[in-house]
């Protein structure tokens, strides 16, 4: 975000690793400790670039710095090599990026920048998206198979239960620098896709204080400070982010309140940092909407209360040691707390039944998969009666997440030359364990209008009674007390889960000439799981599985002239199935992910083969105050024993199964190019992500499923919600001394509806997007500035699935307003929104 200019010269719109001689203002503040682009220096890990870079006035020439020219080869800190000896994709982003974006969660900042990441929504809230990179997914939803491996400052942050990912935890101001790698390993599991590491601010590379406020469309109002300072070895940052907004969809609110803080200290080849993270959100998420609502308002939703409560609280500790002149030790160590709380009204699974032969009282029945039914008692062991003049019955569906995480890194790095030759070894283990206590519950209760579930009908208990209903609707036994036990599928659910995750790795990097540069290595990874029922009424759902699994990698670069090289890699991954997966994996049984678990079949664990290679080139005139960086690569990633999402016939439910083998492969095409005041940028990418076995596959409520409720996939096939193309491209440019603007365009191609993997029906359509920024420096300490987002208004869908029409329309939970016809439902994108804010900057 804004910097303070410097009071006079200009300083080279490519300069990124000299401090200018006089006393640095915040546009150069963390140039002075940027590394060499041959290797870095012992003394890591201030990021190549500056913190922020952002302002024009008093001759400042750009606003977005390049980024640094090495990458982190494992998650911690000290294996760093340059990026022109990566034998796999790299995409970066620095705090200048970010900042000018005026970027408030960092799922925004990758889709601008990284030309395979895409944003979709299944929640229906700005700060709940998932980060789909070449076709695998990163989502802070449960149930939704994750693809990436995510790190923060060397600590893994997938959560524990179902290894999601919370980006609204990271204040989006205090990110010094992204970076997404493919074809790595060494990043443990969920590296199927690749692994995206966030490294944060500390008082050596940012030092000032700066303050925003924004307000805006949708009743938006947020403010950050950020402060960092270094006192000789010592130095402090925090940051702090407030953001209320109203949501574009009815019940959509959003109270945002997250921190970031760090203490650093370093001297004689040593540096080591203690930061905590912390995070308290609220999300109104409403989810996909029937087209035939939207049509009427584009704001319109589909049953509620739908909310997420997020809790998080994270310290670690990181640091390094200089054990000899060319042997580095490193390590992180962290605890973790997450909790979270989601409440979802939906139309209910139960229906109103007879309780005597004379029907004289209307009881709650649950029928299920097998065509048997229960009858439903509370949480007493009471019958729960209904009205008898009910209209519209629901359910509100309530879930907790406790998790308590822990674990620790280490990691050592030899740079003795080999052969007289540069090489950089590094070798490492890692244990990461968690445990979870998952619970769950259902109140039946009514519909209002506008699609709101009140409760009062009663909570489901943990036991029903067996009633065996005849064609007519009278029970055939009477459903008394005495009726045969059984275990519904909208019982409470009490569970604990404990995984821990061990890894060993080592990966070389050899100059073999003075243009040819050769990678190797690998990391063994070992899954040990445990799921555990706390109530006793579902023993089988106990179960120990346990995944293995050896990952190499091997790939090399070369230079074939000054400035160009050529790469090529290959590398295998694994994911081993969460315990939210485990636990429900059988289609007779299935789950309303996150709410309820079954017991079930294993499922296998999912090995990724990648293939890339590619071309990247950098070429930086000092003299013209010129740089261009660029990147055309090709990849190819097939997944074994992929697990896929199927749904079930019982409305909202669904379970997981292996899906044979699937394919991912495209192109990747990157520019930029920094000029003066000049900044530009552009990304393309295309990923043919298909199913290669015939697949029989449950999905009820696509129209064209057979009389089973069956669609049939075929190789070939697209995975659904994956656009095939991908286009991004920007610039940003000083208008005056003072004065900047800027635009940016998002655009992405068709994509199958999540239910249709058999590609049978109308896809969900592409869009594009164009925002717009600019910025005025009012004094050299102050900014006032101003977005506009989707300037044109465009009305497109970021998800897409299907819902039963006809178990709509019956339960009455429309209330006479509208009767459904069109099976199609989706997450609506945000309309036009603007925003204004101002802000302050001291040294």
């Amino acid at each position: 975000m804004t910097k303070a200019p410097k009071e006079a010269k200009p300083i080279p719109s490519v300069q990124v690793s000299k401090p200018p001689a006089k006393k640095p203002a915040p546009v150069a503040a963390a140039a002075a400790v940027a590394p060499p682009a041959a290797a870095p220096p012992p003394v890591a890990p201030p990021p190549a670039v500056e913190s922020d870079t952002e302002g024009v006035s008093q001759g400042v020439t750009y606003e977005v710095a390049p980024g640094p020219s090495t990458v982190k080869m494992s998650p911690i800190s000290g294996s760093e090599i340059p990026i022109e000896k990566v034998p796999g994709g790299v995409s970066t982003i620095s705090a200048g990026e970010i900042a000018r974006l005026k970027a408030d969660y960092v799922p925004d900042a990758l889709a601008h920048y990284v030309p395979g990441v895409i944003l979709s929504d299944v929640q229906g809230n700005v700060f709940q998206n998932n980060v789909d990179y070449r076709g695998f997914t990163s989502s802070p939803v449960d149930g939704v198979p994750q693809g990436l491996a995510v790190y923060q400052n060397g600590v893994r942050i997938n959560e524990a239960f179902g290894d999601t990912v919370n980006y609204d935890f990271l204040p989006a101001v205090a990110i010094n620098h992204m970076a997404i790698l493919s074809g790595n390993p060494v990043y443990g599991l969920n590296a199927i896709g690749g692994a995206l590491t966030i490294d944060m601010k500390d008082g050596f590379n940012y030092q000032g204080l700066e303050t925003d406020a924004r307000f805006g469309s949708f009743g938006r109002a947020q403010g950050s400070i950020q402060d960092g300072m270094q006192f000789g070895n010592w130095a402090t940052y925090i940051a702090l982010e407030d953001i209320h907004d109203d949501g574009y969809r009815d019940f959509g609110t959003s109270d945002i309140r997250r921190m970031y803080a760090d203490l650093g200290v370093r001297g004689d080849g040593s540096e080591f940092h203690i930061n905590f993270t912390g995070a308290d959100n609220t999300f109104g998420a409403a989810a996909a909407s029937p087209i035939e609502l939207l049509d009427e308002r584009w704001s319109k939703i589909f049953t509620s209360p739908q909310s997420t409560t997020n809790q998080m609280e994270m310290v670690s500790v990181n640091g390094k040691v200089k054990a000899s002149d060319t042997w580095d030790l490193a390590g992180v160590a962290y605890y973790r707390h997450f909790n979270q709380q989601h409440v979802d009204g939906n139309i209910s699974n139960a229906s109103p039944c007879p309780i005597l032969p004379s029907g004289t009282t209307t009881g709650a029945c649950f029928q299920n998969l097998d065509g048997t039914n229960t009858l439903l008692s509370d949480t007493n062991g009471n019958t729960i009666l209904l009205p008898n003049d009910l209209t519209g019955l629901g359910e509100i569906d309530r879930t907790s997440i406790d998790a308590n995480s822990f674990g620790v890194s280490l990691q050592a790095v030899d740079k003795e030359r080999l052969f007289d030759r540069h090489n950089q070894f590094l070798v490492g283990a890692s244990i990461d364990h968690g445990n979870v206590s998952f619970r769950s519950s259902a109140e039946l209760g009514f519909f209002r209008p506008n699609f709101i579930v009140s409760g009062g009908a009663g909570f489901v208990g943990p036991v029903a009674q067996g009633c065996d209903l005849t064609a007519s609707g009278d029970p055939a036994d009477g459903c008394t007390p005495n009726g045969a036990t059984a275990l519904s599928d909208i019982r409470p659910v009490n569970i604990s889960t404990t995984n821990t995750y061990y890894g060993i790795f080592f990966l070389d990097t050899f100059d073999a000439t003075d243009r040819l540069a050769l990678t190797v290595g690998g990391r063994f990874n070992i899954a040990d799981l445990r799921i555990h029922d706390e109530t006793g009424l579902a023993p089988n759902l106990n179960s120990s599985p346990t995944y293995t699994h050896f990952n190499p990698v091997a790939g090399g670069t070369y230079k074939l002239f000054d400035g160009i090289s050529v790469y090529a890699g290959y590398s295998k991954a694994n994911r081993a199935p969460v315990p939210a997966e485990l636990a429900c994996a059988d289609p007779n049984q299935p789950c309303l992910l996150p709410s309820f678990l079954t017991s079930d079949p294993p499922l296998k664990q999912v090995v990724s083969n990648t293939w890339e290679a590619g071309f990247r080139g950098e070429n930086t005139n000092i003299l013209t105050h010129e740089k261009v960086s660029w990147s055309l690569g090709y990849f190819r990633t097939t997944n074994n024993d992929d697990i896929t999402e199927v749904a079930s016939a019982i409305i909202g439910r669904s379970s997981f199964a292996n899906a044979g083998e699937t394919l991912r492969q495209g192109l990747e095409a990157q520019l930029n190019y920094w000029s003066g005041g000049l900044f530009t940028y552009m990304g393309y990418n295309f990923v043919e992500a298909t199913f290669q076995n015939d697949l029989t596959l449950p999905s009820p409520f696509n129209p064209a499923a057979d009389a089973d409720g069956n669609i049939f996939v075929h190789p070939g096939d697209r995975i659904p919600g994956v656009p095939a193309h991908k286009f991004k491209a920007g610039f940003d440019y000083g208008l005056t001394p003072r004065w900047r603007a800027g635009a940016d365009l998002i655009a992405a191609s068709n994509q199958i509806f999540f239910g249709d993997a058999s590609n049978q029906n109308e896809p969900l359509g592409g869009y594009a997007k164009v925002n717009l920024h600019t910025s005025y420096d009012v004094t050299k300490n102050i900014q006032i500035y101003g977005l506009v987002d989707n300037l044109f208004d465009r009305h497109y869908g970021a998800y897409g699935t299907f819902f039963d029409v006809e178990e709509t329309n019956d339960s009455g939970a429309a209330l006479g307003s509208i009767t459904f016809s069109n099976p199609r439902t989706i997450v609506p994108a945000p309309p036009i929104t603007a925003y204004g804010g101002i802000k302050f900057k001291f040294n």
